[in-house]
């Protein structure tokens, strides 16, 4: 008999409506504790709104959301302070009230799993947007939090650097494992990354399939076992076949 499975997240009939305009509904899945879980769907659906309220900033005006701990948002427009250098970002992740020794450690610590030790000094407009994005996520995960929520984190860079931040994003998730959930267009992107992908249909948005995606190495090649059906699949779900 298997284990059972440890959930991070459990949405059940979520629905979100601005006053009459309905944005979700009927949202129902859980979020697996320790997975990368990919969400795609038609723009302007409410992937980001459902983020939002995976986050705590939204509050489902239908059904239920449970929750187990705290999560961290990043955002695809950033959210770097460009007068702070790069250790002073990454060390507003750390939350508040840590002794001043084990900031500093944690914020050395994180420079380093990031590779970014020898841009400590450096402010946001003296980096690449790729190594941007590994300070914003830096300073995401020096929280520590549960769940790690990304809203089309690698959209504004151009084609090389997404792949790269992909295999950033992997190493540092081996190094210091913890639930995520993923917003985006890309579905080459959700199928190199994820553990599962959720499709969303279009507004008032509601879970069309949620696919699982073949075990192994991350991030997955092009040529690697099950990439292409689910390529092919996500297209056809989304109908752009």
């Amino acid at each position: 008999m298997s284990a059972p499975v440890a959930i991070a997240a459990s949405l059940r009939e979520v629905g979100f409506a601005y006053g009459a305009v309905k944005v979700l509904a009927g949202l129902d899945f859980d979020v697996r504790k320790g997975e990368l879980l990919a969400c795609v769907g038609p723009s302007g659906c409410g992937k980001s709104t459902l983020l939002a309220i995976l986050g705590g900033h939204l509050a489902p005006t239908q059904g239920e959301l449970e929750r187990a701990g705290a999560s961290r948002t990043i955002y695809q427009d950033g959210g770097l302070y460009p007068w702070l250098t790069v250790a002073e970002n990454v060390a507003l992740g750390v939350p508040r009230g840590t002794p001043a020794a084990e900031r500093a450690r944690k914020v050395e610590d994180w420079l380093t799993t990031s590779r970014l030790s020898e841009f400590r000094g450096y402010h946001p407009h003296q980096l690449s947007g790729g190594m941007r994005q590994r300070v914003e996520l830096g300073r995401a995960l020096v929280a520590e939090t549960d769940l790690l929520l990304l809203d089309e984190p690698f959209s504004a860079l151009d084609y090389q650097t997404r792949v790269r931040m992909r295999r950033e994003l992997v190493t540092t998730l081996a190094a210091r494992p913890r639930t995520v959930v993923l917003v985006t267009h890309d579905i080459e992107e959700a199928v190199q990354l994820a553990d599962r992908v959720v499709v969303l249909g279009a507004r008032p948005a509601s879970v069309r399939r949620v696919l699982d995606l073949p075990p192994g190495r991350r991030p997955r090649g092009p040529a690697d076992p099950g990439v292409a059906a689910a390529e092919e699949t996500l297209l056809e779900e989304l109908g752009l076949t």
